[in-house]
């Protein structure tokens, strides 16, 4: 299935339900999923919580099931509910794209859209972004940030060409590039030697294969006081730390080369090092239309 014929079947989805169209009710759905309580969803919403209750309540009544469980300690999901939880993302997703490609201007000839995990935007999305910018004329691009799965639901919807990640969930309707490996250097916010136990160490998880190898390396190590699932958010966190609580971690060579000239970060003496690949993603498609993506793969890999 091809990026309009994904398009075409998240409108069909809206269409098959009486009344969806009401984009509101759909979003309070979500908003509720994400929060767990209907009063917290009326917050994020800056609506009322009857407000809430009455979109609710014509969404099931469309339906005709019931989507959430709802009790005093808060609302969860029905199996009807779980079902139908990613159509109602494909169609919020759907109605933003569609939102934004309607509103381009006339002499937009093509359109890109990327997706990036947020921890490989500097160093990669960014740059890429900004070659694809520079390879096409009248292009529109856009570029949207999300884990794993976001990414993998955009991709297999249409919504995104292409998508760069650590961990592609390949299909026989996209194509998998190499790009340039990830070397993972251990840091300090003070100059010191590799030691057997850091009371400042963060664990930085950076996915499976980063867990397999931290382990082997270091089979006697301690469980950390402090874990951070990203990369960009544990820099921050360390550059924020006073000299008095030094603290180090593992982080990516291309997020710290500034800090290492400026030593505001320090690189361990003797610590082992590791190496992550990533990859970009391309919907097979969306690839046809590009004349500039073998020179952009050669560029980044």
């Amino acid at each position: 299935m091809d990026h309009t014929d994904w398009i075409m079947a998240g409108y069909s989805l809206i269409t098959l339900i009486p009344g969806a169209m009401n984009l509101s009710e759909i979003q309070t759905f979500l908003a509720v999923v994400e929060t767990g309580q209907l009063n917290r969803a009326a917050e994020q919403l800056n609506v009322t919580q009857s407000t809430i209750t009455a979109r609710l309540n014509g969404l099931e009544d469309e339906i005709g099931q019931v989507l959430f469980h709802r009790r005093k300690s808060g609302a969860e999901l029905t199996s009807a509910g779980f079902r139908f939880e990613r159509y109602a993302q494909l169609m919020v997703d759907i109605w933003r794209q569609a939102r934004q490609e309607t509103a381009l201007p006339s002499m937009v000839e093509m359109i890109f859209n990327l997706g990036c995990h947020s921890d490989l935007w500097p160093g990669f999305g960014e740059p890429l972004f900004q070659y694809v910018q520079h390879s096409g004329k009248n292009m529109a691009l856009s570029a949207w940030s999300g884990d794993q799965s976001t990414l993998d639901r955009w991709l297999g919807s249409g919504l995104i060409d292409a998508a760069i990640c650590y961990t592609p969930s390949l299909t026989a309707s996209r194509s998998e590039y190499r790009l340039r490996r990830e070397r993972l250097v251990l840091v300090s916010t003070v100059k010191r030697k590799l030691q057997r136990w850091d009371p400042g160490y963060i664990y930085i998880d950076s996915g499976e294969e980063f867990r397999k190898s931290h382990a082997a390396t270091y089979p006697d190590g301690d469980t950390p006081f402090l874990t951070i699932g990203s990369a960009v958010w544990a820099k921050d966190y360390m550059l924020k730390q006073p000299t008095e609580f030094p603290v180090s971690g593992y982080l990516p060579e291309r997020l710290i080369e500034t800090q290492l000239k400026t030593e505001k970060l320090f690189a361990v003496v003797g610590a082992p090092e590791f190496y992550r690949n990533t990859y970009l993603v391309v919907n097979n498609e969306a690839a046809s239309r590009w004349p500039w993506l073998s020179q952009t793969i050669r560029a980044f890999s």
